[in-house]
């Protein structure tokens, strides 16, 4: 396009474009006459005029001072919040400088699937750390080295999952709708049925699970703390399944694991979630992380890469790619899914956010998580939004709002505070992190009552 652009600008008369193609003047005419021709008009002739662009869509060049200026300009269009209240997948937690220090190292930058082990030790060994402290999170056997997301890591597992005489899968309503959303399209395409199983009162309704959970189930899927930040009776959902044989996924924020049960310890067969919380920042939506954990029994289910150690041939430690049959290696025909990234720098970054905050600063974020969302849901119902479920919760939770969501949503952005999100006409799902200050609470109080 670029050239047919440089085309029609020189037939109309006009100076040629300044061009993003890294090719001298001397190399163009070298390639010209390769193919038996002297100029790019020659090379299009068969081309109809027609389809050739009147106008070029791609301004004239421009300096480096004048780019970064245009786009500073384009950036300041953006609403930049003062204090930030919502979650609902994507959550503000504090980054610690360390990790951005590592993970911006130039050797990081391009990071990809490292096939050759003797050249890549480094790169496979921060996956083999990621995977180790991913395992230790979730109190899983094994973990790979990574998905695209959260929300593909929960569809990725539900095929993990199934065998000849039980594909069915059935997913806790309480999970994130946009998770749900994904799990229908990956399973609509293999013919993988799905039941979705309604809320009652914030938790996934039990008798409406025993009702879905059948002979022919494969797997339960369900998230703690699921959508509404209600905490679910892990226990006994995880029992019900087991009971019909069927294996159980738990969706996890990584975060709340600094203080709840792991799936490991709870007698879930796979664990899921989004690594975002991780250190990565919400950047309008990722690239994010997608991070999964099994038992020993299902890994060789799991998608995507695994790094493994082993001894090289002087008896040394080394990493290597393993289980690789699953892949795209050999017996494609029979591969899980063909993942060829593993968003190794999201999954170093996770690592790192990991390492610098070791377990007793998980534990502490985690606790003023919880202790801020609760002061804020104590708050909030003191001048009348009350909360919708009266449950345990973690870092979000769902409130009535007196007037519409949406005009709460528009009173706080005027004072430059991002609100929870609305989920309904008269719903509010709330989010507060280590990141909100009592005063920022505070705020959103005073705006809401009328005294700023």
């Amino acid at each position: 396009m670029l050239m047919l652009m440089k085309h029609s600008a020189r037939k109309a008369g006009r100076p040629e474009m300044g061009s993003y193609v890294p090719s001298s003047a001397e190399e163009k005419k070298s390639m010209l006459a390769a193919v038996g021709v002297q100029t790019l008009d020659d090379l299009y002739a068969s081309v109809p005029e027609s389809v050739y662009l009147k106008e070029p869509v791609i301004p004239e060049g421009q300096s480096e001072m004048e780019v970064i200026s245009k786009l500073s300009g384009m950036a300041e269009k953006n609403t930049v919040y003062k204090s930030i209240f919502r979650g609902a997948g994507a959550y503000h937690h504090y980054i610690p400088s360390i990790v951005k220090n590592v993970i911006n190292k130039e050797a990081f930058r391009t990071t990809y699937t490292p096939y050759q082990a003797e050249i890549s030790q480094g790169i496979l060994q921060s996956i083999f750390e990621y995977q180790t402290m991913i395992c230790e999170l979730t109190g899983m056997d094994v973990s790979n080295a990574s998905v695209y997301d959260g929300a593909s890591a929960a569809a990725e597992s539900i095929f993990m999952c199934q065998e000849r005489k039980k594909t069915k899968a059935v997913i806790s309503g309480t999970s994130n709708p946009e998770v749900i959303e994904t799990i229908q399209t990956y399973c609509k395409s293999r013919g993988v049925p799905v039941v979705i199983v309604p809320a009652k009162d914030g938790q996934t309704d039990q008798a409406a699970l025993a009702e879905a959970l059948t002979d022919d189930t494969a797997c339960l899927y369900f998230q703690q703390p699921n959508y509404f930040g209600v905490m679910e009776d892990s226990e006994t959902l995880i029992q019900m399944a087991h009971d019909k044989k069927a294996l159980v996924v738990m969706g996890v924020n990584p975060i709340a694991l600094g203080l709840m049960k792991t799936p490991g310890e709870l007698g879930a067969d796979i664990a899921v979630g989004e690594g975002q919380p991780l250190g990565l920042p919400m950047s309008f939506g990722g690239p994010y992380l997608g991070f999964m954990a099994s038992t020993k029994k299902l890994m060789r289910k799991l998608p995507g890469r695994i790094v493994g150690e082993t001894k090289d041939a002087r008896g040394g430690r080394c990493f290597v790619l393993t289980l690789q049959a699953r892949e795209q290696h050999i017996r494609r025909e029979k591969a899980s899914s063909n993942i060829c990234s593993n968003e190794a720098l999201c999954a170093m970054t996770a690592g790192a956010y990991l390492t610098a905050m070791g377990p007793e600063g998980l534990v502490q974020a985690a606790k003023l998580c919880l202790s801020k969302a609760h002061y804020l849901a104590s708050a909030l119902a003191g001048i009348g939004y009350t909360p919708v479920y009266d449950k345990p919760f973690f870092h979000e939770f769902v409130t009535k709002t007196p007037i519409p969501a949406a005009d709460v949503e528009k009173k706080l952005a005027d004072k430059g505070i991002l609100s929870g999100l609305p989920i309904g006409e008269n719903k509010m799902l709330w989010c507060a992190t280590e990141m909100n200050t009592k005063a920022q609470m505070d705020a959103v109080i005073a705006v809401l009552k009328g005294e700023e």
